[in-house]
């Protein structure tokens, strides 16, 4: 028979090929399922996984998509590595871009194009405010922030329906629930003519970089993690718990504030209901696919666009609901939670 054995110690293979073989079993059991759906499964693979990549227009819808998964997926690998388990980052992200927004509306034809830095900035604030109450919670009444950020999605939902139904509604949009669109002069600046690839791809390039350093070269980085993996060494070792509860959330919200100032101020152009589009979840698979390593979710955040950009694909061209981007990212999950087991057991046979 086939049984778990503990290893003596975590397989540092592993470590690196269970998101592999996760991706592996993702597309075998993809394929079994548009079969199942009386469809071609190597037409399904191209779309997900070819047609994302077959031009250089699609590129580019590559990287705006990636763009935020990336951006918000760097502040929850910080809050994760710290064992902060923020779950609310859609929350942050749709408070990013309702304050981006405000700014945004402020400005007219004969502001500067430097608005753009105010812009993003509140973006960084509003999701650093929404974040600052689920940690301002649990710091003074021990609250469980799983639980608190993840209400706080909601709440920010209603917030987002409440000023584009109300205050900030467009007059001259036959009634419909958004803000008027944005100046152009607002709008993030693109990279290239025709594609909607803005510098938002080198801030979350910057966001890599900078993630990356604070964690592994910086005093503040490492009591981050030792407090994430050892609560009492910390403490012994005179790290603020305290500190590391704000600092992880802080930097959550602000990267998930920033995500959703570009995209307001970016591809989409106004605030509607629509823009919270599961970034802030999606954004948690991408951290730990990449394995909570800055470099290692760049590839990770890539792999979650070409699932949403297949999912819009499939409904298209295949007549399959758009949900199946969600059945994608919910495969990859699981499967990498199963074959994260590799990590610290390995299969035997024993009579």
């Amino acid at each position: 028979m086939l049984r778990l054995e503990n290893r003596p110690q975590p397989s540092s293979f592993w470590g690196y090929a269970s998101p592999l073989l996760a991706l592996v079993i993702t597309v075998v059991i993809g394929m079994t399922m548009f079969a199942a759906l009386g469809k071609d499964p190597v037409s399904g693979l191209l779309v997900f996984f070819w047609e994302p990549l077959r031009s250089g227009y699609a590129l580019g819808e590559l990287m705006v998509k990636a763009t935020p998964l990336l951006l918000i997926a760097l502040g929850l690998a910080v809050c994760f590595r710290s064992n902060v388990w923020n779950i609310g980052a859609e929350g942050q992200y749709v408070l990013g871009a309702i304050a981006a927004s405000g700014v945004a509306l402020m400005a007219d034809k004969t502001s500067s194009s430097w608005v753009v830095v105010p812009i993003i900035l509140a973006g960084v604030l509003g999701g650093m405010f929404w974040a600052a109450i689920t940690a301002w919670l649990r710091d003074r009444f021990n609250a469980n922030e799983i639980l608190v950020s993840l209400m706080l999605v909601y709440v920010a939902v209603q917030v987002l329906s409440f000023m584009v139904a109300g205050p900030w509604k467009d007059p001259n949009g036959y009634n419909f629930p958004q803000t008027k669109s944005f100046e152009l002069v607002t709008r993030i600046p693109r990279l290239f003519t025709g594609s909607r690839v803005s510098i938002g791809i080198f801030l979350a390039l910057i966001g890599v970089l900078g993630i990356w350093v604070f964690l592994f070269r910086t005093r503040a980085g490492f009591a981050q993690q030792v407090g994430g993996l050892a609560p009492a060494a910390a403490r012994y070792a005179g790290f603020s718990s305290r500190r590391a509860l704000w600092v992880a959330l802080l930097i959550s919200g602000g990267m998930a504030g920033m995500a959703g100032a570009l995209e307001v101020a970016g591809p989409i152009g106004q605030l509607t209901p629509y823009v919270p589009a599961g970034y802030g979840f999606a954004a948690i698979i991408v951290a730990f696919v990449g394995r909570l390593h800055p470099v290692g979710m760049v590839f990770s955040a890539l792999l979650m666009s070409m699932f949403y950009i297949g999912g819009e694909l499939a409904q298209s061209r295949l007549g399959l609901p758009k949900s199946l981007t969600g059945v994608f990212q919910g495969l990859l999950l699981f499967s990498l939670l199963a074959c994260d087991t590799l990590v610290n057991y390995r299969l035997k046979w024993s009579k």
